[in-house]
């Protein structure tokens, strides 16, 4: 039975009964039947998932993911959603909080989180939502305690594991077989949960955190080898060669000449060594991998994350509560697939940066609607708080984007995002970075090293492959666009590193591989 129905019929029962209820106020009844009727909330978040890279994009021409096209044929989907930071604590800290990085100071993958911080959903349950975590936590990642806020908790240390996963489930650790695909399981433990509570009339939040799709991939055994056949489609900015630039691919192993590539376009010194690195196109893992069986095992493991998206759009369909849940689907950062010679994620370039975003809420937002408005992951949390009627804390950075989606967007929404990256002693190749980027241009310094600073007309080189940093026309947008990045630092107290008293082992040393 839908809460609507059991709304429906709670009012007949009220009208008819006698006064000898006189408790029976509307303040007094539970919050589904009151007539600020509260949604069911579900939030999927997907690990290094790229804006995209998703069917019905056109991106990679071969892609399927029907489940995700779905939403975004029902629902919203924003070309222009960025995070603060991209790196997983750090997002993933954003999205509970409403809080940038250096405020929330889980500044790595390595750091805890503060325990005084207040994560949204201890706010639903406040307001009369049973909450449930099914996933990556991340954030002190040796541990995978119950966190505040969530009365069902399933979690693992770390990174977790694809296949054959232990969880904790309610404090209770549980060992899988070989056979149990985490993303699958973690969603058959989501929709348990979710029939259960929803029996019981209660309106539910439920945080869905996939590990995939994070490095080292791993699909599903019913998606391995899919893409086997499939041409690779390689990024402008690849290859270092004259070759390439001119539109044609040069051989992985043929040597680069840095002033063919580079030229007059001042690319970062820190860029051209991290090529050659874990993190680079040149030696990535190590040469554990070729770059094209990493990227189609990439896509291949995405499809077991749109195959269980799927699976939570059927349920809210078999239940007949579609209309009345909110469904948010978005990535905790991007990730690079060769742009500028690197893979991976923490710069701030567009594929690193931006991330994918899904919304679907029938009563509110219109099928296939493309919101073109800058929104960021520190604005879940006041969203959410908004869909549900609770009160949105003034303490959160971000602002609720419900309005946004509905085509609205209110005269004061902000025009520009604001980034910062901080040095990490376990993969020390990217420099501590804050930037800024508008709909025409981008701006990002670097902190600690001596390199040049970059600057993009996003409108005329989308690969970001020019960099205009010395270019006098540009002098004056560049000083006004720092000023900002520092106005915008002070006025957030972010002008100081938050550091993290952390132990780490020595370069190579794999013992303890929870601190990496």
């Amino acid at each position: 039975m839908s809460h609507r129905l059991l709304f429906f019929l709670l009012l007949l029962g009220t009208a008819c009964a006698d006064d000898h209820h006189p408790g029976a106020d509307e303040q007094s009844l539970a919050p589904q039947y009151r007539s600020d009727f509260r949604p069911n909330l579900i939030f999927v978040l997907a690990d290094d998932h790229r804006y995209d890279f998703m069917g019905f994009t056109g991106k990679v021409p071969w892609l399927e993911t029907p489940h995700l096209d779905r939403l975004a044929a029902e629902g919203a989907y924003s070309s222009n959603t960025f995070v603060g930071t991209s790196l997983c604590s750090p997002s993933r800290a954003s999205i509970l909080t409403g809080l940038y990085t250096h405020t929330h100071t889980v500044v790595d993958n390595g750091a805890p989180a503060p325990p005084d911080l207040t994560y949204f959903p201890q706010l639903l349950q406040r307001h009369g939502y049973k909450t449930g975590y099914f996933g990556k936590w991340h954030m002190g990642r040796a541990s995978d305690d119950p966190r505040p806020g969530f009365d069902e908790w399933v979690s693992f240390k770390g990174q977790g594991t694809y296949y054959a996963p232990n969880l904790n489930v309610n404090g209770r650790r549980i060992q899988y077989p070989d056979t149990a695909y985490t993303p699958d399981l973690l969603t058959d433990h989501a929709l348990n949960w979710m029939r259960e509570v929803e029996r019981s009339g209660e309106p539910f939040f439920a945080y869905v955190s996939h590990k995939a799709v994070h490095a080292e991939f791993a699909p599903a055994k019913r998606h391995l080898g899919r893409y086997d056949n499939e041409e690779i489609i390689y990024p402008p900015s690849y290859r270092t060669s004259a070759e390439q630039v001119a539109g044609k691919r040069t051989p992985a192993n043929e040597p680069y000449p840095r002033e063919q590539y580079y030229g007059d376009r001042r690319q970062p010194d820190w860029q051209r060594m991290q090529r050659e690195s874990w993190h680079g196109v040149d030696y990535m893992y190590h040469g554990a991998l070729d770059f094209e069986t990493f990227y189609r095992r990439y896509c291949e493991t995405l499809l077991g994350v749109d195959d269980n998206v799927g699976r939570l759009l059927n349920f809210l369909d078999e239940r007949g509560i579609a209309d009345e849940t909110v469904v948010i689907y978005m990535g905790d950062n991007g990730f690079s697939f060769g742009e500028h010679g690197l893979i991976d994620k923490r710069h701030f370039y567009e594929e690193s940066a931006k991330v994918p975003f899904l919304a679907r809420y029938p009563k509110e937002i219109e099928a296939g609607s493309r919101p073109e408005a800058m929104l960021m992951n520190v604005d879940i949390a006041p969203s959410f708080l908004d869909y549900a009627g609770a009160d949105i804390p003034e303490s959160m950075q971000g602002r609720s984007f419900r309005s946004v989606l509905n085509g609205k967007v209110p005269a004061d929404w902000r025009d520009r995002v604001f980034y910062e990256y901080y040095w990490e002693n376990d993969f020390p190749q990217t420099p501590t970075t804050f930037g800024v980027r508008t709909d025409r241009y981008k701006y990002i310094r670097y902190h600690g090293i001596w390199d040049t600073n970059e600057f993009y007309d996003l409108e005329n080189d989308p690969d970001e492959m020019r960099n205009l940093i010395a270019e006098p026309a540009y002098q004056d947008t560049i000083a006004r666009m720092s000023a900002q990045l520092f106005d915008w630092l002070e006025e957030t107290e972010g002008m100081n590193i938050p550091l993290k008293r952390l132990p780490r082992p020595r370069w190579g040393d794999h013992r303890n591989k929870d601190l990496y």
